[in-house]
């Protein structure tokens, strides 16, 4: 069963707060608690919530409370001015009472600190331990939630985890090893790792690493994951349309294979390309060779030349 965790938080000015000993204020005195807490268990006692107050150790005031329904809530009044509710309860709780319930804290707080807040914040519930998960990390480490309510296809292959989920937003979206990579939505990243129209590709050989879901490849040989290309061509139709029912055609043909040994092969025999298009999912592609970072070598790819590979 899923859980679901509200957040509540208020930081304060200098005039909700109190010196030790009782005088004038300024940002590094500390927050009057018993100013504050007391009216806040008279809603939480409203609500039959059992009260458990922790010593911190001279850092601010801590309890935590229990109610019916698994609810649980931790407030804390930090020391520097800043009033943070935690609130949780199981996601087939009564939702309407949970939500009257922080507003009648957020109320609450605005009366007994009559005016003396700079900034509140309440957020919208996370869901945890959910069936379908729907929060995903951002390479830069920001986390990004997206409206996803199953998957539809989910395999590990010998070189990732391919999980392909659905969004009432955005269609099916492919997610390799925890990172999303495209949604059938996304006709403007495929456009743009084309070169946004500026690139005339007729006649010409070209060379797709990655690419498994097929979305370059039905814009215009790859080397991909052959269980990319499985879950792909049957739920990411949108993006691949029917380019990846057959591995070759008459202009095109699909390498399930590394593409690192590959490249070094054509390496080897001199081989060249008029355009290599880099759609490798996490590995960078530099302009100097920086062994030492990565388990092989990078590449240094010319684009919009006719070129050979180089090491």
């Amino acid at each position: 069963m899923a859980l679901r965790h509200y957040t509540l938080d208020l930081s304060l000015s200098a005039a909700g707060k109190t010196g030790a000993v009782g005088g004038a204020v300024d940002s590094v005195h500390s927050v009057d608690s018993a100013a504050i807490v007391p009216g806040l268990l008279s809603v939480f006692d409203e609500q039959e919530m059992t009260v458990t107050v922790h010593d911190t150790s001279g850092h601010g005031y801590l309890a935590t409370l229990v109610g019916k329904n698994g609810r649980l809530a931790i407030l804390r009044v930090h020391s520097h001015g800043l009033v943070t509710i935690d609130l949780q309860c199981y996601e087939d709780d009564n939702l309407a009472q949970i939500d009257n319930l922080l507003n009648a804290l957020e109320k609450k707080l605005k009366v007994l600190l009559n005016g003396n807040i700079t900034r509140i914040k309440r957020l919208p519930a996370l869901v945890r331990g959910a069936k379908v998960d729907r929060y995903w990390p951002t390479t830069d480490g920001r986390m990004s939630e997206y409206d996803i309510d199953r998957v539809v296809y989910e395999e590990d292959s010998a070189y990732q985890n391919i999980k392909i989920l659905h969004s009432r937003q955005y269609g099916n979206i492919l997610v390799l090893n925890g990172d999303i990579n495209l949604a059938e939505s996304d006709l403007a990243y495929t456009q743009a790792i084309m070169g946004s129209g500026k690139e005339n590709y007729a006649g010409k050989e070209v060379l797709i690493l990655g690419g498994g879901d097929g979305g370059i490849l039905a814009e215009l040989s790859m080397y991909i994951d052959q269980k990319v290309i499985d879950g792909c061509k049957t739920h990411m139709r949108g993006t691949c349309g029917n380019i990846l029912d057959n591995l070759k055609g008459d202009c095109y043909q699909i390498l399930v294979e590394d593409c690192v040994p590959v490249l070094k092969k054509y390496v080897q025999e001199g081989r060249t390309f008029d355009y290599v298009i880099n759609d490798l999912t996490a590995v960078p592609i530099s302009t100097e060779p920086e062994e030492a970072m990565l388990p092989h070598p990078h590449f240094r790819i010319p684009f919009g030349e006719r070129s050979g590979i180089e090491k």
